[in-house]
């Protein structure tokens, strides 16, 4: 009986409007695929000129930045806050209705988009509209469960606080694409990296990382301090004002005490003794945060030495592919397993992600200083898809599939 729900004859994408971790994981998972497919052959075409792709309106650079920061990523962001709001705060699950339209918004949204990067005139504006429409769908939904909660859940609070910060970042991009004002381009890219993803990705790992460490190493001691949470949140602030102001020299005053707070939370949380492999991979892709914040320090004492940015989007990627990329992989799986009603184990093709992906992060990091940068930056986009593929696969025949344990959800 227990086999027979795990078939492939049972799958249904029925299955997928079940939880909200199912509908926005498997949109987010195709959303990852379909991106950097498309980033991939313009980084190529760019290098080699192999498919005779035209420069975008929106600039390429922009439009990635734009489908990674407020597509592809908060499929899995909204996927994870919509599960875990309720349970944070003792409230009733998100009703189907609620969720099916941020799923809708997110996955419509980038397909659009994708099709005015290929060539499509109206795509990116139809795609920006059905983007924020599953937005608000979604901040419309978690908000008011703030007002609902009987106490205060701050975790939740500071995560909200980086969904409105990237409400406004996509009403920036929206402004852009209606006066063609690149000040809100680059607004709209500067709230998406320090507004929103990297305090919604510290405000999780400071509320379930310590817990997940404490949940299976002996004698490990939870540490998750408020004014942790509210100094990070702070500098992530203060950096993005800078950036804002386009003060370059002086990020090194946000991001070197950044750098302290984020190397002795690392300290702190990180377990020892034997750690089983699904939370190591947790720490190991924290560790990417204080290494990309030190290059963003670094970046920033050389620029007002030299007036030079040496290190070019060396900082940005190793955020983006080291630490958002790798906890990603960590966290997902973590999510897949334990929803599905599997063991709390890392799998093969999960490790083998992981581990891809730190290659892709190094390759990505280092193309902005090697001979060549322009070949190394189109590996890495081809790497990405490597390590992607066989996990995206995988999960995505999980969401599809009822729970090895017959419980719903």
């Amino acid at each position: 009986m227990h086999a027979a729900t795990t078939r492939p004859s049972s799958r249904s994408p029925r299955l997928l409007t079940q939880a909200p971790h199912r509908l926005m994981f498997f949109i987010g998972a195709s959303n990852l695929l379909l991106a950097m497919a498309w980033w991939a052959m313009w980084l190529v075409d760019a290098r080699w000129q192999l498919f005779g792709l035209r420069q975008p309106t929106p600039y390429a650079g922009w439009l990635h930045a734009f489908v990674m920061q407020y597509q592809m990523l908060p499929s899995f962001i909204f996927g994870f806050l919509l599960t875990v709001f309720p349970r944070w705060m003792g409230l009733p699950e998100i009703e189907r209705w609620r969720y099916l339209p941020v799923g809708l918004g997110l996955i419509g949204g980038q397909l659009a988009t994708l099709a005015g990067a290929f060539g499509f005139g109206p795509g990116v504006v139809v795609g920006y509209w059905m983007t924020l429409a599953g937005w608000l769908a979604g901040v419309l939904t978690l908000g008011p469960l703030l007002l609902r909660e009987p106490g205060t859940t701050w975790h939740a609070r500071a995560c909200f606080l980086g969904l409105s910060l990237g409400v406004l970042g996509l009403l920036a991009w929206g402004g852009f694409l209606l006066g063609e004002d690149p000040r809100l381009a680059f607004a709209s890219i500067k709230l998406g990296t320090f507004g929103l993803l990297l305090p919604v990705y510290f405000c999780v790992a400071h509320r379930m990382f310590p817990f997940f460490a404490g949940n299976v190493v002996p004698g490990y001691v939870t540490w998750r301090p408020l004014w942790l949470l509210g100094a990070v949140l702070a500098l992530c602030v203060a950096h993005l004002t800078l950036e804002l102001l386009h003060a370059y020299a002086l990020l090194w005053l946000a991001d070197l005490p950044l750098l302290v707070l984020l190397l002795l939370a690392l300290w702190k949380w990180w377990p020892r003794g034997q750690v089983p492999g699904l939370l190591q991979v947790v720490f190991l892709g924290l560790a990417w945060l204080p290494l990309a914040i030190s290059l963003y320090a670094f970046q920033s004492i050389a620029y007002s030495l030299t007036g030079e940015f040496l290190l070019g989007r060396a900082p940005a990627h190793a955020l983006f592919v080291g630490f958002f990329g790798s906890v990603l992989v960590a966290m997902v799986t973590r999510v897949t397993q334990g929803h599905s009603g599997r063991a709390l184990v890392m799998p093969a093709v999960a490790w083998f992600t992981f581990v891809a992906i730190q290659f892709v992060a190094a390759m990505r990091i280092f193309a902005e200083v090697l001979p060549d940068g322009p070949a190394w930056q189109a590996a890495a986009g081809a790497g990405w898809l490597v390590a992607f593929a066989p996990w995206v696969a995988r999960i995505g025949r999980i969401y599809l599939s009822p729970r090895t344990d017959g419980k719903p959800g």
